[in-house]
């Protein structure tokens, strides 16, 4: 028969099977309309390919489905929708699409061969394929529960067949392979096989279904907790500790340091992760972290080996000071050629002023070390020095730890300044605690008590300054190589001025060179009449005062240009306010010039001996101290031991009191220095000999007249010399440490050594 027909793409329309479903092609609408108009009859059948928009005969499958046509309704768009019902196969001869319609000429299949089988058999086919169509429904949502029904109350197995393609939505290639069945037996394998295939396929899908549902349910429930336990660090605050966690464990993979201390810091972190955040152990362990972090435990700085450019700095910088410089030149010519060297431990002793600090600051710069400071004046609790233990509030570490960390490499040049005025009370000895530092056979190993690891300290350069030796426990000073650095003379002050002083002065108050300068008289004269001290530090404030009363006459529009010079020099710094103790004019009875050391540098004292009528008592006043008073009695047993070879009568010490009295009462004086100066006067005083008046003399004395050494011998000697004396008497014990002297000192000056009273005596007595 012809008969108009439509090519459907990816449908397949089988027998007893009404569908509906849109037209579009211009050809496949005129097949409907020709329909139609004829007997409403239609033959469908599917493409072999969707794509194909005008398909041939070839294009199409061989077998088909003739159709009646039910219901047409044209939408908007120019598409047709259709319903249909199918009624029996039919088979493609031939195609024509010359009317701009297909017509296709086809032959209707015979029915389906039947099956040949008993009712057992029939049944339990049926029965299969209804098992099939219970798992089916039950795994799948395309089969409503309704046609699963409409199914399963089917009796024969033929209807059943006819049925289930209908019902269950199939692929189009599994319907064409129905569709072309010519036996029920073929029919029924087919669908028997692809209702199988879909269950199965059906439960894999399930299965694999629940497990990507059960990894999204869990990794949802995974991303809630997190998303949860987020918003509750956050508001707890909890969140910065992960954070810093994070920041910690960067900064660790970068730290120079060794396995041990590593591993100890990996643990701590460890241990800080779980810690609640607010509470006291985190705030700790954050601090204790950080400063392990912060040390340089393996950072070290590159040391200058050029001995040359150091020199070159050392004497850039201070005036003089020809043996500490000697001694750095000589410890960086040791690191160069042995690679380390063993760091010495240096002690500057001297007055104030003198420019220890500055001279450890030159040293860093010489050396191209990191320099930092530390000041223990006044330090009284051993915690400062070696850190306090964590387990109490507010600990930290000490002030050695807390310098490494300053300096940032573990090679500083470390100046420990006023190592004299270290204290100790119920808290510890901070001297003792400073004993394992300055130790180079045990600071590899320094353990400070808040850090609990071992520092090494063998690398830092430890420089200490100190006014005196008398107050550093004796086990700490043999620790230290000492090196004096003793009082200035006038000419060194006017070359440290002339230098340094004047230019930092007039930097430091906006002067230039063209509008201030000094004359060198004038700053002569500063130095002999306007300061008094062993350092420059009341020179450079006078140099100071000048500069700021020559910026006011500057911007005050008086002069362009300052020059001080000796004539107005009292204009800018007022009158002159030293006084310097000279020499007696005429010699006298009782009255010797003594030299004393101060911490400030040398002085002169005067011992005044009265003998009076009394009872034999020895007075002493001007504030002596005990070593003092002791010395004034040892003086006069060995003056009353001698009596009777200077012809003096035995009764005059049991009628008469000696009264020893030193000028400047209100100024504490001790030390054994002035022993040989009041047996002097008392001589003199019993036996009514005058004392020669352009004399000096410094000296312990013993009981039998002996004359002991002494020391500060650079700062007596300079202050005999300020007092314009010219005769000196210091114990020969004492002469290397004159010969040490520079000339500029000694020269002018009568230096006379003595061993015992007697020498004394026919060198001072008249």
């Amino acid at each position: 028969m012809t008969i108009p027909a439509i090519a459907l793409r990816g449908l397949c329309v089988l027998p007893k099977m009404v569908i509906h479903f849109d037209v579009s092609r211009k050809k496949s609408i005129l097949a409907l309309e020709k329909s139609m108009v004829e007997d409403q009859k239609v033959f469908l059948i599917a493409q072999k390919s969707v794509q194909d928009e005008e398909p041939g005969q070839d294009d199409l499958y061989r077998i088909g489905t003739i159709g009646t046509i039910k219901q047409i309704l044209k939408l908007p768009g120019g598409v047709v929708r259709v319903l249909v019902e199918g009624l029996e196969r039919a088979s493609l001869s031939s195609l024509d699409s010359s009317d701009g319609y297909l017509q296709a000429e086809v032959e209707v299949c015979p029915a389906e061969e039947p099956l040949e089988a008993d009712e057992v058999t029939r049944e339990a086919m049926c029965r299969i394929l209804k098992e099939h169509i219970e798992d089916y429904a039950l795994a799948n949502s395309s089969l409503s529960r309704e046609a699963a029904a409409v199914l399963m109350e089917i009796g024969t197995l033929e209807e059943l067949l006819d049925e289930i393609p209908a019902h269950i939505p199939l692929s189009l290639e599994n319907k064409q392979q129905i569709i072309e069945a010519s036996t029920v037996a073929e029919k029924y394998v087919l669908i028997e096989k692809i209702l199988g295939t879909e269950v199965e396929i059906s439960h894999f899908k399930q299965e694999f279904q629940e497990k990507v549902k059960e990894r999204i349910d869990k990794n949802q429930k995974e991303y809630i907790l997190r998303e949860q336990m987020k918003l509750i660090k956050e508001e707890l605050g909890e969140d910065t500790i992960q954070a810093d966690a994070e920041q910690f464990e960067k900064k660790l993979s970068g730290l120079k340091a060794g396995k041990d201390i590593k591993e100890k810091i990996s643990k701590e972190i460890g241990r800080y992760k779980t810690m609640p955040m607010g509470s006291q152990e985190a705030y700790v362990s954050r601090n204790y972290i950080e400063t392990l972090l912060e040390l340089p435990w393996n950072k070290m700085s590159r040391d200058s080996k050029d001995l040359i450019r150091a020199e070159q700095i050392l004497e850039e910088d201070h005036y003089g000071l020809e043996k500490i410089k000697e001694r750095i030149v000589e410890f960086l010519a040791v690191r160069t050629l042995t690679g380390k060297g063993e760091s010495p431990i240096l002690c500057l002793v001297g007055p104030p002023g003198t420019g220890k600090t500055s001279i450890a600051q030159s040293i860093a710069r010489a050396l191209g070390k990191k320099y930092v400071r530390i000041c223990l004046g006044g330090v009284r609790d051993e915690a400062e020095i070696r850190g306090h233990r964590r387990t109490y509030v507010g600990a930290m570490p000490g002030r050695i730890a807390s310098a490494l960390i300053q300096a940032g490499t573990a090679n500083p040049l470390m100046l420990l300044d006023e190592v004299d005025k270290v204290g100790s009370d119920y808290k510890g000895d901070p001297s003792s605690a400073l004993l394992e530092i300055l130790d180079s056979a045990q600071n590899s190993k320094f353990r400070d008590h808040y850090v609990e690891l071992p520092l090494d300290l063998s690398n830092v350069l430890f420089i200490a300054t100190a006014n005196t030796t008398q107050t550093i426990p004796k086990p700490l000073l043999d620790r230290m190589e000492i090196i004096e650095v003793s009082s200035y003379t006038e000419n060194e002050k006017f070359h440290i001025a002339e230098r340094y002083l004047v230019k930092k002065q007039r930097k430091k108050n906006g002067l230039k060179e063209d509008q201030f300068s000094v004359s060198e008289n004038a700053v002569r004269r500063i130095i002999h009449n306007y300061t008094r001290e062993a350092g420059v530090r009341e020179l450079e404030r006078k140099i100071g005062d000048l500069c700021r009363k020559a910026a006011r006459e500057i911007l005050e529009g008086k002069k362009t240009h300052v020059r001080v010079t000796e004539s107005n020099l009292e204009k800018y710094l007022g009158k002159e306010l030293v006084r310097y103790e000279t020499a007696n004019e005429e010699d006298a009875v009782g009255i010797v010039r003594g030299l004393a050391w101060t911490s400030v540098g040398g002085d002169t004292l005067e011992v005044e001996v009265n003998l009076m009528p009394g009872s034999g008592k020895l007075q002493l006043t001007g504030q002596m101290g005990d070593v003092m008073k002791e010395s004034a009695e040892a003086a006069l047993t060995y003056v009353r031991s001698v009596s009777p070879a200077y012809q003096v009568d035995s009764d005059i010490y049991e009628k008469n009191d000696i009264h020893v009295h030193i000028p400047e009462g209100a100024v504490p004086k001790d030390g054994p220095s002035a022993g040989i100066t009041m047996a002097t006067a008392m001589m003199s005083a019993v036996t009514n000999k005058k004392v020669k008046a352009d004399l000096a003399m410094t000296g312990e004395i013993t009981l039998r007249g002996r004359v002991l050494p002494i020391g500060g011998l650079k700062e007596k000697l300079l202050a005999a010399k300020m007092a314009d004396i010219h005769t000196v008497l210091v114990p020969g014990t004492n002469r290397p440490n004159v010969q040490e002297l520079s000339r500029e000192i000694v020269e002018g000056m009568d230096i006379k050594y003595v061993g015992n009273m007697d020498e004394v005596l026919k060198e001072a007595l008249i």
